[in-house]
């Protein structure tokens, strides 16, 4: 029986084993849809599959108390709160696909996500099903002065920032993870909120 985050992986697994069979045929390559552009796209997506899987699995196996805790190693911050951050950034992102603006010094800092592990992960969920669009061309918003106030507009696209989110939820995660080892036993992957060149970087290591 699989638990909810394997349903999701299950997939993810099969159609990666079925790209290397047409790899090694060259003859199928032919009727086999993906464009190189696609398949960088479905790189992308599959990498944030991966990464979200991780994040659900470990926060299935969390309390609602553990996931509120606060945690001394994270200056008192709870792994409710690194969660929130990583869902409202992607929120902003999908918020502004339709107004061709994204600005994510305006999310909504919900305290019901880092305060309602279930409503958490049903926001997950939600997310990871919506990351399928086409890309476009973007502005990002920012104000990097906090004295002045202004707002810089810079050009963008859709597929830089779900890159850019998911290199952030790496980030989060790894603090995520210094949280879940402070409040409980959980037994996390190897690589729980490692970025991939760093994961590369250690198999080079190891094959020397």
């Amino acid at each position: 029986m699989f638990c909810h985050a394997e349903e999701q992986l299950v997939p993810i697994l099969w159609e990666s084993i079925y790209l290397r069979f047409l790899l090694r045929r060259n003859d199928n390559l032919k009727h086999y849809r993906y464009t190189r552009k696609q398949w960088k796209l479905y790189m992308l997506q599959n990498a944030i599959n991966n990464v979200f899987v991780q994040l659900t699995a470990s926060l299935d196996q969390l309390s609602q108390e553990q996931y509120v805790q606060e945690c001394r190693t994270l200056s008192n911050g709870t792994i409710g709160k690194h969660l929130r951050h990583i869902i409202e950034l992607f929120q902003s992102l999908e918020n502004g696909y339709a107004s061709g603006i994204v600005n994510y010094d305006k999310r909504k800092r919900d305290t019901q996500i880092e305060n309602d592990k279930k409503f958490a992960l049903s926001l997950l969920d939600k997310i990871r099903n919506g990351l399928n669009k086409e890309d476009k061309e973007l502005v990002l918003e920012s104000c990097y002065d906090e004295d002045s106030g202004e707002i810089m507009s810079i050009r963008t696209n859709y597929n830089r920032e779900v890159a850019y989110n998911l290199e952030h939820t790496i980030h989060h995660m790894a603090l995520i993870r210094v949280g879940i080892h402070e409040v409980s036993s959980i037994r996390l992957p190897e690589n729980y909120g490692v970025a991939s060149s760093t994961v590369r970087h250690r198999k080079t290591i190891c094959a020397q």
